[in-house]
Order: C-alpha cells, then structure tokens, then sequence
C-alpha cells in the first residue's frame, strides 16, 4: 500500500491506495505542530504502508514529515522535487519557482487527458497553468475563493461569517445571498474569462479544461459543463510521477 500526499498552505490531502486512489482524508495544515504530533495524527493510515510520495508546498511542514515517516515507519518518502522524474517540462523563467503541486497537477493532467491542458486549481489561490505537449507554458495566479472570503468578512464590519451556498440567483436579497452570489458567481466568472483568454492566446481551442482542488466543487454548477472536475488530479498526479520513480 502507498500514500500520496499533497501538503498544502490550508489543507494537508492524503490518498491511499496502489496506482489508484482509493481512499482520500484532509486535515488542516498547521505549520507549528512537531513530527511527533503529525505522527500521532496519522499514523492509522500507515497501517500496511511501504512506499509514500509527497507533493508540498510548504517547507516547515517537510521536516515534520520527514522525521515521523523515517523514524516510526522506516519508509523514506519521495518529495516532488530536483531530481524526481515528473514527466512534466517546465518552461518558465526560473523552473525552481514552479511549486510541487503545479508539477503534480500536470502530471495528473497529462496522465489522464493527454499532452494539453489547461488547469484551474482552487486552494488558498486559485491557479491556472496551462500544459501544452507536456510542458507547462506558464502560471496565473490570484486569490483563491475561501481567501477572498476570509479577507471580506475581516476588513468589513458588517459583515458575519458564513458558510458558502450555491447561490440561488445572481443577485441576493439579503447579506448571506449576495455575498455567496458575488463571491461564487464574481469567480466562476473570472475563471471562465481566463480559459477564454488562454485559450485565445495559445491558439488551442479544445484543450482539455480542469477544475482541482478543495474550493472547485463550489463552482461546477456554474462554469460550463464541458470543464472536468477532478478533485484528487495532484493525487493522481503524484501516482504517475512515482511509477516514473520505481
């Protein structure tokens, strides 16, 4: 059995199964807990676990997880990194920017849509990278959608907490509608203006479209049909990437 685990700034993923996912958690990623404490936490799901790879995008947590998988299990977990074989080219100013869950991605992507494709993952940001014949061409980056939330509700007074809702009309008719309308639709909007863009830009009207990423099921019922959602694509992902390891 085999863990593939995405570490992200908000939320921590972990798959279990062989060349196929078939179980997933979440847990809250928290930058100041130690080795033993994510030991703890975790350790039921190395029940019978032998191989574990790791997408991450936050370095104070890898120590951690290092020290736990090492000590406790005697497994030394493969981090997306230099020297990793991806499958994924990546054509930017400075490769060594482009962070371990955008590489993942990709290799998800490629893996199961072919060469091309163009990927909106929705976490603490919300990305679009877009692949084509297995190299990724370049990042857009913004706020993701429980970020933007978070930011409104602090800076503005009046307004409470709440809990997102598909939005039943464009427009609400009180404060919780129109912030889940505005906030929902104001993105689904923006990220069906980005596909458009690129897609104009590099000349390639049918790549492949996918939504990813704990935030993207907030948005499927408004954004076209024709996009896939495919939440556990970094997962899938960092399956292809280990079975180019082996």
């Amino acid at each position: 059995m085999r863990l593939y685990i995405d570490i992200g700034n908000s939320n921590i993923v972990v798959g279990k199964g062989i060349k196929t996912i078939e179980e997933t958690y979440r847990y809250k990623t928290d930058q100041t807990k130690s080795g033993d404490e994510y030991y703890a936490m975790l350790k039921h799901l190395f029940v019978g676990v032998d191989a574990v790879i790791i997408a991450s995008v936050v370095p104070q947590v890898n120590t951690a997880f290092k020290t736990f998988i090492t000590r406790y299990f005697d497994v030394q977990p493969l981090f997306i990194g230099p020297g990793v074989k991806t499958g994924v080219k990546i054509k930017t100013d400075n490769p060594k920017e482009v962070g371990a869950d955008l590489v993942a991605g990709a290799a998800g992507a490629i893996s199961k849509y072919g060469e091309d494709a163009i990927i909106i993952d929705m976490g603490t940001a919300t990305t679009f990278s877009y692949i084509e014949k297995k190299e990724i061409k370049g990042v857009s980056i913004t706020i993701g959608l429980d970020s933007a939330k978070d930011c409104l509700v602090s800076k503005a007074s009046k307004l409470l907490q709440f809990e997102f809702e598909e939005p039943k009309n464009i427009l609400g008719t009180n404060t919780v509608d129109a912030l889940n309308a505005g906030l929902m639709f104001g993105h689904a909007f923006q990220v069906i203006g980005m596909v458009r863009n690129i897609k104009n830009v590099y000349e390639n009207q049918d790549v492949p479209v996918i939504l990813t990423g704990g935030a993207s099921k907030l948005i499927r019922s408004i954004v076209p049909d024709t996009y896939h959602h495919d939440e556990d694509l970094i997962l899938e992902g960092l399956i292809a990437i280990y079975e180019k390891n082996l």
